[in-house]
């Protein structure tokens, strides 16, 4: 079979080629036809005012597959040796277009990066015909001030369901969040996470730093957990139980999760899918929406459109973390170790006796 020619896209201004544009990204399922290359970067720019308003001058990092999202197919995980089809990519790809534009951002190792920072949608649709399918924005505008990367404007307050919850559940305390950010007058902004989670957003004033943002996502937690025993903020999995986890580490710096209109790597290709409150309170199917159905739900209105209007203090959450009992939490195992985290180690196999009251490892002098 004569392989297909390059197609092309129009994103805003200009016209993207899409390689191999009959490749099958998504294969065919019971409710969903199959999807090609094509129809994702095709998808990408018929989302374009909601995804730029997630992505623009934001450093971006993209989850790419470019062979598919098929049975085998793996995503990297960052183990040396790995070997894998499908992997993130935090650098600037080789053969970026001239209209790419970039910003450098600095790892919490110290390391440096350029990372790709979008301005207009031919740039996510041009990585799409990368194989992109999930953009993965920092919490950080670009702006004149370099010190504006070191300071976030969005807390994201994700809610993981763990092994023996649902969905149902994830509403549930996502109803919980809602009202207790009204109650400290900040207003959050609900969305799908493509698969079985929520999350939820709220734009902030960018006068903290990553470490208070990270804080403020744990004081919270921990207050949705005094108000619904069917929340966890514990670190390691064998204490969650079965409950919703409130992933206070993607306020790290460096830790990003799917944008708003992002597709995810599942079967059925689903979509994080922004959401009035109304909306998600009678969702029972997160995966109805996808890239055949939420092109034309944005054409009829966008639940984040006015998301940028006001930033919010995030003093209020911040006398959370210093108010309610418990401390410092465990920081992700790439983290240097930080000042006041508890012993790295599975509370089951902590031996005591090997750890000091600052939560390091005490040398055996034997």
């Amino acid at each position: 079979m004569a392989k297909a020619a390059a197609a092309t896209v129009v994103a805003g201004d200009r016209e993207v080629r899409v390689t191999s544009p009959d490749r099958v990204i998504y294969p065919a399922t019971d409710s969903t036809p199959e999807v090609t290359k094509l129809m994702v970067a095709e998808y990408v720019a018929s989302v374009g005012d909601g995804l730029m308003r997630a992505l623009r001058d934001r450093p971006t990092a993209l989850e790419r597959w470019p062979a598919g999202v098929h049975p085998g197919i793996r995503l990297a995980t960052g183990r040396p040796g790995e070997k894998a089809d499908a992997f993130y990519q935090k650098r600037v790809p080789k053969g970026a277009p001239d209209y790419l534009e970039s910003v450098e951002i600095t790892f919490p190792s110290g390391r440096t990066a350029e990372e790709i920072c979008p301005t207009e949608i031919a740039v996510p649709v041009w990585c799409a015909q990368m194989g992109t399918l999930t953009f993965h924005p920092w919490p950080v505008r670009r702006t004149d001030d370099p010190a504006s990367l070191d300071h976030p404007d969005e807390l994201r307050i994700d809610l993981d369901p763990q092994p023996g919850t649902s969905f149902a559940d994830a509403v549930r305390v996502a109803g919980v969040a809602r009202e207790l950010l009204e109650e400290l007058g900040l207003r959050g902004y609900p969305k799908t996470s493509g698969n079985r989670g929520i999350h939820v957003y709220v734009r902030i004033e960018p006068r903290w730093e990553f470490t208070d943002l990270r804080h403020a996502a744990i004081g919270l937690g921990r207050e949705l957990a005094r108000r619904d025993d069917g929340v966890t903020v514990e670190w390691w999995k064998e204490e969650r139980g079965e409950r919703i986890f409130v992933d206070y580490n993607q306020n790290n710096r460096d830790r990003t999760i799917a944008s708003a209109y992002s597709l995810r790597p599942v079967a059925g290709a689903p979509v994080s899918t922004p959401l009035t409150w109304s909306e998600l309170a009678g969702l029972t199917d997160p995966h109805a929406f996808n890239l055949f159905t939420v092109p034309d739900r944005l054409a009829d209105g966008d639940p984040w459109a006015d998301i940028d209007e006001e930033a919010f203090s995030l003093e209020p959450l911040l006398r959370l973390w210093e108010e309610l009992p418990g401390g410092e939490l465990n920081f992700p195992p790439d983290y240097p170790k930080m000042p006041g985290e508890p012993p790295r180690v599975q509370p089951s196999k902590k031996v005591a006796a090997h750890w000091d009251e600052d939560g390091n490892r005490v040398e055996d002098e034997r």
